[in-house]
């Protein structure tokens, strides 16, 4: 049977052949939760799903780090202050700014340098000049507020965290890398228009 514009329907028609001529019905979609309706299209509905999504836990996760930080005892600093500690104490080494702004995907340089500047003059970090780079790592009190951050994240966020959903986190963690690496396309593609 050929019908025009029905390709899903002619595959579906050929897949219920091969399973004894039960035709497999696709999930009915909701309405689905959106922030920007206007940019719902026939083809994507959970794209803009996963974006509203995005845009709330990205804001939620901001006031979460910056919350957890001031618990901790560091009152005086924003969420890529935070962020900028964090990876300071990531594995041990010490790390340029390219390098910094790399790993974070930050495209604002001075952004990250003003970032590490309020680090250095708090005490939390600490800048070395080697050759014609300067490497940042942090200070003992920086890795001090960085532990007790990691003790108010445990006391406030892991332990009421289901660990069956632990895989899920996993699974949904490499769809965000997966996601932030076609935004970087798409964004690169829209420059060039």
């Amino acid at each position: 049977m050929v019908r025009a514009g029905s390709g899903q329907a002619d595959s579906a028609d050929a897949a219920a052949s091969k399973t004894g001529g039960r035709r497999r019905r696709a999930a009915p979609r909701g309405a689905g939760i959106v922030s920007s309706s206007h940019l719902v299209s026939p083809k994507a509905m959970e794209l803009s799903e996963f974006e509203f999504g995005l845009i709330v836990a990205w804001h939620a996760f901001s006031r979460w780090c910056v919350r957890c930080m001031a618990a901790a005892g560091g009152a005086e600093l924003g969420f890529t202050d935070v962020v900028l500690l964090h990876h300071l104490c990531h594995r041990a080494r010490e790390k340029k700014l390219a390098d910094i702004c790399f790993v974070l995907n930050y495209e604002d340089t001075h952004v990250v340098a003003y970032g590490l500047k309020k680090l250095v003059a708090a005490g939390l970090a600490q800048a070395a000049r080697q050759g014609k780079e300067v490497f940042y790592s942090p200070t003992p009190e920086g890795e001090a507020l960085v532990q007790q951050y990691r003790a108010v994240r445990e006391n406030c966020l892991v332990q009421s965290l289901d660990t069956e959903l632990n895989a899920d986190i996993g699974e949904l963690a490499r769809l965000l890398r997966t996601m932030s690496g076609m935004y970087d396309q798409a964004a690169r593609a829209a420059t060039s228009l």
